[in-house]
């Protein structure tokens, strides 16, 4: 029953659409490592003085690799929809679909007592496959689709079914003279396409790990320890072969269809282990006696030495690839043309920011910056999101943030910004090393997922680090805190307090409190600011408002939301002025040197705000007026076009010019 369930969930795996959508590569890959693995195999089995017979069972065993060890450990490090983890999987499901032929194939001719001729025996065992495939295919059209969407109402009667769905495939194809394995691995198929799928395998994976046990249980009480320490010489050599030799001929195959090098690596890496379906193929051999113990325990000793090393081979296949990547450039192509992306020459020489990930928080961020009319490259490595993207206008290419020779094909010396939303922070530290040893001179920003992967991107040189949750959660809090503030508890006035954050795109960013008719449209004032951590309490009508600050606002609760979505529009009645941010180098000498943000007021005299100044490589955020400014001081001033123009002709900050 164990290894009924284990082929059930299997065969849940088993989504025939995976094959087409990777197309010819998941099949050549499949069927030519099986072929080439099985000769190879058999070729050193013979050489090894091992039986004819056994040097086929054995050569076959080595083809087949885990896909329930794969797939969970691509779905770990998130790579199963990367382009390698798709192409791992649809050969997979194709290993999954050769090892079921050969299951067939045993159970109908492994008896050697039998006096049938052949030709009668393929014969019987076609018209009863063929009946059993289309009995099930008929029951997949119209009677499962209908019973499921009943039963999952409640998860514990889906559970039931899938289990007993499971057995009685099984026992069907047992009475049928094939093995009950087929039968479930069958069943499992038959559920694959529907929405179901993924909450039948999640629920039964402790329940098929279990009945496992019970397998490898007798498996082990039937071998013998001794024989074991025989076979140590040739698992060695077949564990070898295995965990180099595979790879191997996976790259090749791959190399020669036109991918990279790193996608062959990545990909070749998954089949450097043999999968419980070969221990499954040498019990049944064993059964029937085209085996003996010394060959079992072989099969059984190869692939736990397999199994342990790939699983760790696999965990660290990016640093495994950095070192190694000299060397398999002879797995690739002069021009390695499936990977190859074109795009319209003049959206690749405008750009301005290159992000990496479109997933959720990626793609927000992406549509956040058109809407701002900036031009935007995606980057991603599920070749499915590239396409989405490329569909909706958006352009976009496939690639691998860990990938350092894919940063060749962006136009790095005209980007200003590099976002890479990646959720591991190891992903971020080597894209941004890889920029800095290109020399890439724009603003790198990285993603962190955790509070304790902040400080590690920030050491890394991040110039800044997104925490999404955090963020949202900051956003969120300022919503509540001003929805709960109330100006008095017991009600005596009717006014409440709210504080909003102006966006990016509002039409009064950049603009004076004075030239905001904010009270006049919805009775509702600007009381404080807060900028970067500092308060501005009943700032004067001259004090200009940007992105970023939070404003306090007064009034009745019932205009306190028209307020918000006043203060958020992007067009008003008359065309807004154009907000610019600009850095002034005061030079040593200029006359602004010792005197104070006050004496030098900047909103009177030249109409633009000092947001920062950056002193010997530190920065001071919202200073206050009574900061006196040093020779060699940045700052960084907001205004409109016009003043910051102003400001730069005014000459005040000595021989320095605007630098952006």
């Amino acid at each position: 029953m164990g290894i009924a369930l284990l082929l059930f969930v299997v065969g849940l795996k088993l989504d025939l659409k995976m094959i087409r959508t990777m197309g010819p590569v998941a099949l050549t890959t499949g069927m030519g490592q099986v072929f080439f693995t099985s000769v190879f195999g058999f070729v050193i089995a013979l050489g090894l003085g091992m039986q004819l017979v056994h040097s086929v069972y054995v050569a076959v065993a080595l083809t087949f690799s885990s896909t329930i060890i794969i797939v969970k450990l691509l779905s770990d490090k998130r790579e199963i929809d990367s382009l390698h983890g798709r192409i791992a999987v649809g050969f997979l499901i194709v290993q999954d679909i050769v090892v079921v032929l050969v299951l067939i194939a045993l159970s109908a001719f492994g008896d050697p007592n039998t006096e049938s001729p052949f030709a009668v025996e393929l014969a019987l065992v076609l018209v009863k496959g063929i009946a059993f495939l289309a009995a099930v295919l008929l029951l997949m059209r119209y009677v499962l689709p209908r019973l499921l969407d009943q039963l999952a109402r409640s998860p514990e009667m889906l559970l039931l079914f899938a289990i007993s769905w499971a057995i009685v495939l099984a026992a069907v194809s047992d009475v049928l003279d094939f093995s009950k394995e087929i039968g479930a691995f069958v069943a499992g198929v038959s559920l694959a396409s529907t929405a179901y799928r993924e909450t039948i395998a999640s629920r039964l994976v402790t329940l098929r790990d279990f009945l496992l046990l019970f397998f490898f249980i007798d498996l082990g009480a039937r071998l013998d320890l001794a024989l074991l320490g025989s076979q140590l010489g040739r698992s060695a050599v077949f564990s070898l072969f295995v965990l180099v030799g595979n790879p191997f001929i996976v790259m090749v195959i791959i190399g020669l269809m036109g991918y990279r090098k790193r996608t062959g690596f990545l990909a070749g890496l998954t089949v450097a282990q043999i999968s419980e379906f070969s221990l499954i193929l040498g019990a049944m051999a064993l059964s029937l006696g085209h085996i003996d113990l010394e060959t079992m325990g072989l099969i059984t000793l190869t692939g736990l030495v397999t199994i342990g090393l790939s699983t760790y081979m696999i965990i660290y296949s990016a640093p495994l690839f950095r070192l190694l990547s000299p060397a398999l450039s002879i797995f690739e192509r002069k021009r390695p043309y499936r990977e190859m992306d074109s795009l319209d020459k003049d959206l690749m020489g405008h750009v301005e920011a290159i992000i990496f990930g479109l997933g959720t928080y990626g793609s927000h961020i992406v549509n956040n910056l058109k809407e701002r009319g900036k031009t935007v490259i995606g980057v991603d490595f599920d070749p499915q999101a590239v396409a989405d993207w490329r569909e909706r206008g958006l352009p976009a290419l496939f690639g691998d943030a860990q990938d350092p020779e894919f940063l060749e094909h962006l136009p790095l010396d005209r980007a200003r910004l590099v976002v890479s939303t990646a959720p591991d922070p190891e992903t971020s530290v080597v894209l941004l090393k890889a920029l800095r040893q290109r020399g890439f001179a724009g603003k790198i920003v990285l993603t962190a997922r955790k509070q304790d992967d902040i400080s590690i991107l920030e050491d890394a040189g991040a110039d800044a680090v997104f925490s999404p949750f955090e963020d949202a959660a900051e956003q969120a809090t300022d919503w509540l805190t001003g929805a709960m503030r109330s100006v008095s508890e017991s009600q005596l006035w009717p006014l409440s307090v709210e504080e909003v954050r102006l966006k990016a795109g509002s039409a009064f960013s950049g603009r004076a409190i004075g030239e905001i008719p904010l009270r006049a449209e919805t009775g509702v004032s600007i009381i404080a600011v807060s900028r970067a951590g500092k308060n501005f309490f009943d700032p004067d009508q001259d004090f200009r408002i940007f992105p970023g600050d939070i404003l306090v606002l007064l009034g009745e609760y019932k205009d306190l939301h028209a307020a918000a979505d006043y203060l958020g529009q992007q067009e008003v009645g008359r065309e807004s002025e154009a907000f610019a941010v600009a850095s002034l180098h005061v030079e040593a000498d200029s006359p602004w040197i010792g005197h104070s943000l006050h004496d030098l007021d900047f909103r009177k005299n030249y109409g633009v705000t000092v947001a920062s100044i950056n002193r010997d490589n530190k920065y001071l955020m919202a200073p206050g007026a009574a900061e006196r400014l040093e020779a060699g001081d940045r700052l960084l001033v907001l205004g409109d076009q016009k003043s910051i123009e102003k400001i730069v002709r005014s000459g005040g900050a000595g021989r320095g010019h605007l630098q952006e």
